[in-house]
């Protein structure tokens, strides 16, 4: 046999070395993406990134003049967030309050619609003005005459 008709055992070696390795990375980035996935999957979560409710601090009622000469007699309670202040000045909460309602017309604050939309647009106020520590806001009097 000539030297250029036997087989190159050398280039046969490489290729296979070359496709064990492709195979062995292959079997790594596997890996690697399973365990990435399960990491994120199964980790215990920092937080759902909805804070949990704590204590609900219950304010002294207070009575807002509305249009015609009517008023209001508005009782309020602020949901706190776990791990808040439970000593939180409502003061800030009741202004708000008093701001929204005063004015309003006995027809308006009566609707069931109405009174649910201010109570909600309330709540967004009060979280802005605690920090977040407000979660929500509860009527605990709600009286018109």
């Amino acid at each position: 046999m000539t030297v250029t008709a036997m087989p190159n055992n050398e280039t046969e070696q490489g290729k296979k070395s070359r496709s064990k390795k492709r195979v062995l990375i292959a079997v790594l980035v596997v890996v690697l993406l399973l365990g990435g996935g399960a990491y994120f999957v199964l980790k215990p979560s920092s937080g759902s990134g909805k804070p949990e409710p704590g204590a609900v601090d219950p304010l002294d009622s207070v009575q807002i003049n509305l249009a015609g000469g009517h008023y209001l007699r508005l009782g309020i309670a602020l949901q706190l967030r776990e791990g808040a202040a439970t000593d939180v000045d409502g003061s800030k909460a009741l202004d708000a309050a008093i701001n929204l309602f005063s004015g309003q017309s006995v027809g308006e604050v009566d609707q069931g619609q109405v009174r649910n939309s201010l109570k909600a647009k309330l709540g967004q106020q009060l979280t802005s003005l605690y920090d977040g520590d407000v979660m929500g806001v509860y009527f605990t009097e709600f009286v018109t005459q």
